[in-house]
């Protein structure tokens, strides 16, 4: 399947990788998709990652296609990385040709991952999020694979901010009817209207120091056990 000649094989290769990813329904399956799709569409990849970093060397491994990578991935503190990782503030695609040759690639190397590359999934000033494969023979990932890589990425990209937006408003639905739920009960205790109800949920969320989505919980959860 990797082997795109040109055209329309890998039109139809992405367009259905783009259903999968978007018949997704929350962020982890969506990136959990993503790599397993990386791995048979991309030329050359075998493994892949999905993984996160903050500023200040702060990692996770959101998601990968097998053990291997997981473990390349097993970011330490003070412990060696991956060392395309730096470079990728900067530009969306990293190259290793071959890691036992690259400064830096002991970690990979030591995996028998000898060819990476790595594409930007999401990045702003403080969080990068990459996509890796990986290859087991050096210079794997030529410019044919680099640019299927960034037009399946672009397809994650998509899927991944739609389902991050899904489960945001679904999210936002469940806080609104708790807290609906909350001043009726508060309505009904403590004889109070609509609006003072809900000042009172409030000033006791900030009284408490806790959210009002989680006050407002507590109290609907204390009711179902009376």
């Amino acid at each position: 399947m990797p082997d795109f000649p040109r055209g329309f094989e890998l039109a139809e290769a992405l367009t259905a990788a783009a259903r999968q990813l978007h018949d997704t329904v929350t962020p982890h399956s969506t990136m959990s998709t993503a790599v397993g799709l990386a791995v048979r569409l991309v030329p050359g990849a075998e493994h892949a990652v999905i993984s996160e970093a903050e500023r200040g060397n702060h990692f996770r491994t959101l998601a990968w296609s097998d053990e291997v990578v997981r473990t390349a991935h097993d970011f330490r503190p003070g412990g060696d990385r991956a060392p395309y990782w730096d470079h990728l503030w900067h530009a969306p695609v990293v190259r290793v040709a071959d890691s036992e040759s690259d400064a830096g690639g002991s970690v990979l190397a030591g995996l028998g991952l000898r060819s990476a590359l790595a594409l930007r999934l999401r990045a702003d000033k403080r969080r990068l999020t990459v996509l890796t494969v990986y290859a087991g023979k050096p210079h794997a990932f030529d410019d044919a694979a680099t640019r299927i890589g960034r037009l399946f990425t672009a397809h994650v990209g998509l899927a991944l901010d739609s389902v991050t937006v899904r489960e945001q408003l679904t999210e936002a639905m469940h806080t609104r009817d708790l807290i609906g739920q909350a001043t009726g009960i508060l309505m009904e205790r403590l004889n109070m209207d609509a609006t003072e109800a809900f000042d009172s949920l409030v000033r006791a969320s900030q009284r408490e120091n806790v959210k009002l989505r989680d006050l407002a919980r507590r109290i609907v959860d204390a009711n179902h056990t009376t």
